[in-house]
């Protein structure tokens, strides 16, 4: 009798141990589909942000993201709690081709732009203060299969992943330089490279 207690024990160990391992390997996919979900669909509550394009939080959410979130109905992808960073987001599809991602000079301004691999969840790269600088540049992103020659004057973001998840961040000193932080924050733009 005791010998049953015990497998029947054992058999429930294992199946807590097998569903945990599933929960832990399955849970970033998820929450990665979430995320792209609400990008693509519900944007920062303003509507869809379309592929391949990147959609800066707007100043009232920065200004008031509790009010706004709620009132939108949305939970949207934006932090909205931090109270020093305007957030730029997108989702890129790079089979059609590669983009140039766009940013203007931030004048010592901290800034980030940064690039992840949704199938694994790896940030593969950043373009920021800390990596390239604050002046402006241009930055071809470019697909897993794409073998051409880089033109003159950009640097190849190259990614492991057709499918890419780009969060940009710039800083926003205080209440007086949001529409300076702002306005930087929407010349970090992407464009087809045949443009």
């Amino acid at each position: 009798m005791m010998h049953m207690e015990y497998e029947h024990l054992l058999i429930f160990g294992g199946v807590c141990v097998g569903t945990w391992l599933l929960f832990i390997y399955l849970w970033p996919s998820f929450i990665i589909r979430v995320y792209k979900r609400a990008i693509l669909v519900k944007g920062f509550g303003e509507g869809p942000v379309p592929i391949n394009t990147l959609y800066t939080e707007s100043q009232k959410l920065f200004a008031d993201p509790v009010t706004l979130q709620s009132a939108s109905g949305s939970n949207s992808v934006t932090a909205g709690m931090n109270r020093d960073t305007l957030y730029v987001v997108g989702w890129l599809d790079l089979r059609k081709g590669p983009l140039v991602l766009h940013v203007p000079d931030m004048n010592g301004r901290y800034y980030s732009v940064q690039f992840t691999d949704p199938s694994k969840n790896i940030n593969f790269v950043y373009v920021g203060t800390r990596t390239t600088g604050t002046k402006a540049g241009d930055y071809l992103v470019t697909g897993p299969n794409w073998k051409r020659a880089v033109p003159q004057g950009m640097s190849q973001i190259s990614s492991p992943n057709n499918a890419v998840l780009v969060i940009g961040r710039v800083f926003v000193e205080n209440d007086g330089d949001l529409s300076t932080a702002y306005e930087l924050a929407k010349q970090i733009q992407l464009t087809p490279l045949d443009r």
